[in-house]
């Protein structure tokens, strides 16, 4: 017999044996699609069909239950995307169904190494200890590349750990990727050859499958800290297969771009920590971006500490990542993201620092205020 994994579901009823049913349909939906009384006796009842190993009322007080479904490793095949389908595949199409939470088997695990370099990593290569790490973004797509350049400039000489891309930008006639990206390195090493400082630039990925991995590739050769990739728009996948890639070593950030309804119903889809915690850990992501609480999305703080808990605790396995919220983030709301996140988090601060009339004087306040 193989070892088997689990996944906490949410689902939305009126009674127990309501929950039952829903939670019965589930262990079959995701693993044999066929009718109860079809399934094969044998190897397949015992070891291939889901089941049902708990179900109680929910302790949030939602209106329903929660109820936690094993699944053997033999229904994944050694595949990654086939582990996501067998987690959430058709019956994340259903309403009133939620996962909350993935245990993780020694296979799984075996399968998903997680992100080459963590939290950890990104802190020796920013050449910092145990405090927060900083990261910007160049921006708006439109301006030229000498524009964006420029900025890429003054917020590494403003002391930000790593300056990125806006995720709009890939490769419009008035940055296209590969001159956006030699000119913005550039940028970046003379500011560090200026202060000292080991600021890291990290170019947008994301694009057209066949290009993501050259484009990676190209990135590392070009002298980038790190790169980005929005996972929901390239493919869940695809971050598991760089970091596994013994000819790539660069840490990836992840961002949410096209994510949004994975997580924003309260009782469809995952919940943020297993969306953006659990998951982007098994992908192999180093950091992994989502909006902050108070910001322009509409993120609560519980929401938001839980994909921090699920960055760093113990999974049997891969490396704790940083949890970088961002999105309308503030000067003012320095103080409460401190006392929220402590250090390990990655402040993500862009629009507020292009506001100020000298930006690498607004960078060097905004260090001074995190490291207060």
């Amino acid at each position: 017999m193989a070892a088997r994994f689990s996944v906490t579901y949410f689902i939305r009823a009126h009674d127990f044996e309501e929950a039952k049913t829903r939670a019965l349909d589930i262990a079959l939906e995701q693993t044999v699609e066929i009718p109860r009384d079809c399934v094969p006796t044998g190897y397949v009842e015992d070891e291939i069909l889901g089941r049902l190993e708990a179900l109680e009322k929910d302790p949030a007080g939602r209106p329903g239950y929660v109820a936690a479904i094993s699944y053997s490793e033999d229904d994944v095949g050694g595949d990654f995307l086939q582990f996501l389908n067998i987690v959430f595949g058709n019956s994340s199409i259903k309403p009133g169904l939620k996962v909350e939470n993935i245990t993780l088997s020694p296979g799984i695990l075996a399968l998903c190494k997680g992100p080459r370099h963590g939290i950890a990593g990104l802190r020796a290569k920013a050449g910092i200890g145990d405090t927060p790490l900083l990261m910007s973004a160049i921006k708006p797509v439109g301006l030229s590349t000498a524009d964006l350049a420029r900025l890429a400039h003054d917020f590494a000489r403003g002391g930000m750990h790593f300056v990125k891309d806006d995720h709009g930008l890939v490769d419009q006639k008035t940055s296209p990727f590969e001159e956006r990206l030699r000119a913005c390195v550039e940028a970046v090493g003379e500011a560090n050859a200026k202060t000292g400082g080991r600021t890291s630039f990290v170019p947008n990925v994301t694009g057209p499958a066949t290009l993501i991995i050259e484009r990676a590739k190209l990135a590392q050769d070009a002298g980038a800290g790190a790169v980005m990739i929005a996972p929901a728009l390239a493919g869940y996948d695809i971050i598991r297969t760089l970091a596994a890639d013994p000819g790539f070593a660069l840490p990836i950030v992840s961002h949410p771009a096209f994510s949004g309804a994975n997580v924003v119903s309260p009782d469809c889809g995952f919940s943020h920590r297993s969306f953006f915690g659990t998951l982007h850990r098994l992908m192999g992501a180093d950091a992994v971006i989502y909006p902050n609480f108070g910001g322009r999305f509409g993120f609560t703080r519980e929401e938001c500490l839980s994909i921090a808990k699920a960055c760093a605790e113990d999974m049997g396995g891969p490396r704790p990542i940083v949890a970088a919220p961002g999105g309308g983030m503030t000067f003012s709301r320095v103080p409460e993201m401190r006392e929220a996140y402590g250090n390990d988090v990655m402040y993500l601060i862009g629009g507020a620092l292009l506001q100020e009339p000298n930006l690498t004087d607004a960078c060097r306040r905004l260090v001074a205020a995190v490291y207060a």
